[in-house]
């Protein structure tokens, strides 16, 4: 074996091949023709067994040279490769890579489903349990359930949206409790009804569809003190530890005695300004104790079992909390206006 010979020979050859070589599939199958495990370079090193062991040294250091050589080259080619490829690929498309990219800017929640995730979230963690009821419902569930008589005025079709003959869209989630109520028999009820509900109005205050959440408990010994201690916790987690509350008497078929809760007017401090009406309080949602012929038609005992239910709307607080003049702002979709929020 004439080893520097066939070095020689290997290396010729090898500058050769990559003079001449040009696409880059073929740029590949010479790398591994000459520096793959079978490759002819690393043939060499197998040979070096059969030279005497004081070639050996020589012998292996000029073997290693041409592999680094080779190394090298196939990089420098492949980088050469590399550049076309992208040459050639940016004179057939379009897209100019040097132009200023577009923000991608980050997504967040509607203001109407940061109220309603953010008052889930707080009755859940004073040990609410979360309840739900269709839509379109049954009106006896909507209204005579909730001691709402067929005569009341809230029945008429200029209130209520009519499905069918005794079928009318939900005017309150309310409905829920009854279902709720009629399914569970033994207590303690603490229910969280969020959803949509449905209403023939229409102004700048008030919409034909809006949320609206409401809250129920049941148990024995259940007081008015409770249902205004857990109103006042909320209202302090919704508006800050200032806001002050009070309660106006009120009147509501399903409960007795009712209030209206009104909060500290969270524009003025309660000193008076427009959006108050000059009175430093805002109305913010209606409650009271459960009216015992509630509990009769849902087949509990009155005598036996008490509790406070309220509601309000997610629309109507977000509004107050975000400041938002017109409610009809909340349902446009314009992305100018949401991006503040």
């Amino acid at each position: 074996m004439d080893s520097a010979k066939d070095l020689e020979e290997l290396k010729t050859r090898l500058l050769a091949d990559l003079g001449s070589v040009s696409a880059a599939s073929s740029l590949q199958d010479l790398k591994v023709k000459y520096l793959g495990k079978k490759g002819e370079i690393y043939g060499l090193m197998r040979g070096m067994g059969a030279l005497p062991a004081e070639q050996r040294p020589a012998f292996g250091q000029k073997v290693n040279e041409l592999r680094d050589l080779a190394e090298a080259e196939f990089a420098k080619l492949e980088a050469k490769a590399e550049e076309q490829a992208i040459a050639a690929k940016l004179s057939q498309s379009t897209l100019d890579p040097t132009l200023p990219g577009i923000r991608t800017e980050m997504g967040h929640l509607h203001p109407l489903s940061q109220v309603r995730e953010d008052t889930i979230r707080f009755f859940q963690n004073l040990g609410f349990e979360l309840a739900e009821a269709q839509e379109v419902d049954h009106e006896w569930y909507n209204f005579e359930a909730l001691n709402i008589p067929p005569e009341h005025p809230s029945r008429d079709m200029h209130d209520t949206f009519y499905v069918d003959d005794g079928v009318v869209l939900r005017t309150h989630t309310s409905n829920v409790q009854v279902h709720y109520l009629l399914e569970h028999k033994e207590p303690p009820v603490r229910i969280l009804a969020p959803g949509f509900v449905y209403r023939v109005d229409n102004d700048a205050t008030h919409s034909p569809m809006f949320q609206q959440v409401e809250c129920l408990v049941v148990d024995e010994n259940i007081s008015f003190s409770h249902l205004k201690g857990t109103l006042f916790l909320w209202a302090q987690h919704v508006f800050g530890p200032s806001v002050n509350m009070r309660f106006r008497p009120s009147y509501f078929p399903f409960t007795e005695p009712s209030a209206e809760m009104d909060i500290s007017c969270i524009f003025c401090a309660g000193k008076g300004c427009r959006v108050c009406k000059q009175s430093g309080w805002i109305e913010v949602g209606g409650c009271g104790s459960v009216d015992p012929a509630v509990f009769e038609k849902v087949g509990w005992d009155p005598e036996k079992y008490t509790g406070f239910a309220f509601g309000f709307g997610i629309d109507r607080i977000a509004m107050l909390k975000y400041g938002i003049p017109n409610i009809a702002l909340l349902t446009r979709g314009e992305t100018r206006f949401l991006r503040q929020f």
